[in-house]
């Protein structure tokens, strides 16, 4: 009979064909991604990858600069030597210089930290008083030391009447800091070199 395969023959074809992987892979393949599928919810990577799926790459995260409350102290400090020198004045020893010496740079450099804090933030009296007047308190509670501090003669409560105001106290109502960049905060100063 002309036009029948032999079954013999078959058999090694049929052999080298499953274990070439055309056959039998692709079953492995297709139960696998099934199960995969219906309990995990994806398709393993190997079985992807040789049919020419990839995953999708995520998107790069973007790292934001890590702020800490100590950027605002070393930006401060920066600013204030930037336009003041005032870390310059204090770290300098002025025990050798006259008076009148100290206080015509103290002049400068107060004008010019005043001028910078009063663009950078805006102070306000915690107390807005007349100092050396009468203060009234209220009784009914300890006043918050972190606003005011009691001196003299506190009672063992720790709530008096009254007393004189003698430091009215700053506090910060707003802050206009420039955005902190990749700069070094912990360089307060660069270095100055001078080429000729």
């Amino acid at each position: 009979m002309q036009g029948r395969l032999d079954p013999v023959a078959i058999i090694p074809w049929l052999i080298s064909s499953l274990l070439r992987g055309s056959y039998l892979s692709r079953i492995t393949a297709a139960f696998r991604s099934f199960f995969s599928l219906l309990f995990s919810g994806i398709l393993p990577e190997d079985i992807a990858s040789a049919y020419g799926y990839t995953k999708a790459k995520p998107a790069p995260v973007v790292e934001m600069p890590k702020i800490k409350p100590s950027d605002g102290a070393l930006q401060m400090l920066q600013i204030l030597q930037r336009d003041s020198r005032l870390i310059d004045f204090l770290m300098e020893d002025i025990a050798a210089y006259a008076d009148d010496q100290v206080g015509a740079a103290v002049r400068s450099v107060h004008s010019d930290c005043r001028d910078s804090l009063a663009r950078h933030l805006t102070l306000v009296p915690v107390i807005d008083g007349v100092e050396g007047t009468p203060q009234k308190l209220d009784t009914s509670k300890a006043p918050d030391p972190a606003r005011i501090k009691l001196m003299g003669k506190v009672p063992a409560n720790g709530k008096p009447p009254g007393g004189t105001l003698r430091h009215r106290g700053w506090m910060v109502s707003s802050i206009n800091l420039p955005a902190i960049g990749k700069q070094e905060l912990t360089i307060l100063a660069p270095a100055e070199i001078e080429v000729e």
